[in-house]
């Protein structure tokens, strides 16, 4: 519990400057002509023309602008890091056999498939990741409610029994997991219940979306143009 408060607060402070600065540009930018001219380009061209009008609203020097962009540009780049070694453990956890390959491997596959995907969809980049993005929060509410169900109504209410020697004990909140199975197969459950779980929570999911590319059934019950 407590790594997972630090976890979620130093998300929250590196999280809180950038998106108070998106909600500043996204809220003025029908009223600044350069705002505006910038988020038809992209959402780049948006981030450039804020940090242009901010530093000089004259537009007599915007070279400080222009130098914050780029400083926002290499941060992105940064940002790749992590997912980007990160990306050769969830190859490994596909399988025995993908393990046997070197993880620095498989983290130069990742960044091929990723540095193709971003060269060819270019010109739609924004849109596809707005599409993309859309579907990851439904995937992750949907495994949230799978782990929250299993955390505090399975396991909480009719405990974990794990047997050590010739006892068997209940653990706590928190210890009911047995970490020493992770990557035993035969210790580990085969899933079934989790995976029905997540198509349940998809039908919902599909019913209840409201996307530009897709209104389910029960969304489109609600105004005009549908909602979540």
């Amino acid at each position: 519990m407590v790594l997972f408060s630090l976890t979620l607060v130093s998300l929250l402070c590196s999280f809180t400057l950038p998106y108070g600065l998106g909600i500043g540009l996204a809220s003025a930018y029908a009223s600044v002509p350069a705002y505006e001219a910038g988020y038809t380009k992209s959402p780049g061209a948006l981030i450039v023309a804020g940090f242009t009008e901010a530093t000089s609203p004259s537009n007599f020097n915007t070279g400080f602008g222009k130098f914050l962009s780029v400083v926002v540009a290499l941060g992105l780049v940064a940002n790749t890091a992590a997912p980007t070694y990160s990306s050769g453990i969830d190859f490994q956890v596909l399988g025995k056999g993908f393990q046997k390959v070197p993880r620095v491997i498989w983290n130069s596959v990742g960044v091929v498939i990723y540095t193709v995907c971003a060269l060819a969809g270019r010109d739609h980049l924004a849109e596809i990741f707005t599409n993309f993005l859309a579907l990851m929060g439904y995937w992750v509410i949907i495994w949230i409610g799978v782990t929250l169900e299993e955390q505090f109504f399975f396991r909480s209410r009719f405990g974990f029994r794990t047997g050590i020697g010739d006892k068997e004990s209940r653990r706590g909140w928190g210890q009911t997991y047995d970490w020493s199975a992770w990557n035993d197969p035969d210790r580990l459950p085969h899933g079934i219940a989790a995976f029905v779980a997540f198509l349940v929570g998809w039908v919902g999911a599909i019913l209840c979306m409201a996307q530009v590319w897709y209104i389910g059934p029960i969304a489109s019950l609600v105004g005009d143009h549908g909602a979540d």
